[in-house]
């Protein structure tokens, strides 16, 4: 009973993951930061990283038969309102990170499991890693340590960051779907549904520090 649970609430949902945290070192913060806070390294103590699947992305998903669903830890949830999307959330594990100049990683443990319920075919993305420097999120491929691949592009133009003594908080972080990513979705399910570019939902981040 639980396995169909989980697939009516994958069922309902579509996207890829999840990470956000490069709007942390974005937005203009809550709290003034000196230069000299800016330019230090700040070494990451936990968190967590939310992606909400954007407007349409479960329609199509579902249109193909294909099922994303969250890898432990990872988890999901299903909303209703407004319209049908799924949140996916990952703990953050560690990384580090400083604002001028942008740069750092922050790590990520879970991922999101592609399946096509009509032939059994599967792709896994997990283990994302947030690049503050170049703004991409990366994930290994079918737990290969050795296939990372470049899996969303991080728009940080309508992100809001507040910083806090302890904890960085950014909202509104805007995934789009990189070009290797998207060829190797299509090219697992025989498909022309991903494109490069294109955006796959929002990401939000809590981070302590």
């Amino acid at each position: 009973m639980r396995t169909f649970q989980r697939l009516a609430v994958a069922l309902t949902t579509a996207g890829l993951l999840t990470v956000s945290a490069a709007a942390a070192a974005s937005a203009a913060p809550a709290h003034p930061v000196t230069a000299r806070q800016a330019a230090a390294s700040v070494h990451l103590r936990g968190g967590q990283t939310a992606v909400t699947t954007a407007p349409g992305i479960a329609a199509a998903l579902l249109g193909h038969g294909i099922v994303p669903i969250a890898t432990l830890p990872g988890t999901e949830g299903a909303r209703t309102s407004p319209g049908v999307s799924v949140r996916f959330v990952f703990p953050v594990t560690g990384g580090s990170v400083s604002l001028k100049p942008l740069a750092g990683r922050i790590l990520h443990r879970g991922g999101i499991l592609f399946l096509d319920v009509s032939n059994g075919k599967k792709i896994a993305l997990s283990n994302f890693t947030i690049n503050l420097g170049t703004r991409v999120l990366t994930g290994i491929v079918n737990g290969n340590p050795n296939a990372r691949v470049p899996v969303f592009t991080l728009g940080l133009a309508h992100a809001t960051l507040k910083v806090h003594k302890h904890a960085v908080s950014a909202r509104g972080v805007v995934l789009r779907l990189t070009k290797a990513a998207a060829g190797a979705l299509d090219t697992t399910f025989g498909t022309t549904l991903f494109k490069a570019g294109m955006v796959i939902g929002t990401a939000a981040t809590d981070l302590a520090v």
